[in-house]
């Protein structure tokens, strides 16, 4: 009697679990995995590191590190075996785009796009864990450069969204591509972090990395209006400073 009564609590949790897995955020539900791979990676490691082979713990180590987000070898070795998410492929090299409420950060070698938002309610929170219809409420708070940039972020991450949202999206102006330009002239330091570049980067590493991202963010590519915009206004910024 008490097998039998484990075995329909076991087949209930099991029913219950499918069902979260199934109406899951697909991004959050890859997140929690690799979590959890991590940590029984870091576990096993543990177990056979006391055991004395040591040879096969340290790179199983590595790769729970990496599947957690720590240890860059970690990280690249877990890439390799299609765990890892942006945070973990990105090879460092990456660009940022903030607005007041948002940044938005594209690494330049895959082209994978993620953001968080840096004011308000929910700062500090990932745009990944969001799902469109909370984005959009989130949006109806931001101000108007905010709101565009938001818009880039959801046209990658939801193609068509725009159609399917009308007149209720973003304050009721999901239809409009709008490339507005951001307000306020954009300074050095912006400029560098949206190139991905360090302080005293050359001309041609300049023209490299603005070549690189159009490739990735232009309209004609399935990018952004917008982004694109801002890309070459970092391109323009810079490269002036090299006229004197």
């Amino acid at each position: 009697m008490v097998s039998l009564i484990a075995g329909i609590v076991v087949l209930a949790l099991i029913y219950m679990g499918l069902n979260v897995i199934r109406s899951a955020d697909p991004k959050l539900l890859a997140r929690l995995l690799r979590r959890i791979g991590g940590v029984l990676a870091l576990a096993f490691a543990a177990w056979i590191g006391a055991r004395g082979e040591l040879v096969v713990a340290i790179p199983l180590g590595l790769f729970g590190l990496g599947l957690l987000g720590y240890a860059p070898l970690g990280a690249e070795l877990a890439s390799k075996f299609g765990w890892g998410g942006p945070a973990a492929r990105s090879s460092g090299q990456q660009s940022q785009i903030r607005s007041q409420f948002i940044e938005l950060t594209l690494d330049r070698r895959t082209g994978a796009l993620d953001g968080r938002v840096i004011a308000g309610a929910e700062a500090g929170r990932v745009l990944g864990e969001f799902a469109l219809a909370d984005l959009l409420r989130l949006a109806r708070g931001f101000d108007e450069q905010s709101r565009t940039l938001l818009e880039s972020y959801l046209d990658r991450r939801f193609p068509g969204w725009r159609e399917d949202a009308h007149d209720a999206a973003a304050g009721g102006r999901a239809g409009q591509h709008r490339g507005m330009a951001a307000s306020g002239k954009m300074t050095a330091e912006e400029a560098y972090q949206i190139l991905g570049l360090q302080r005293g980067a050359g001309r041609d590493e300049i023209s490299r990395a603005h070549r690189g991202l159009m490739k990735k963010l232009h309209p004609d590519q399935g990018g952004s209006t917008y982004l694109a915009a801002r890309v070459n206004e970092a391109k323009d910024t810079l490269l002036r400073t090299h006229h004197h």
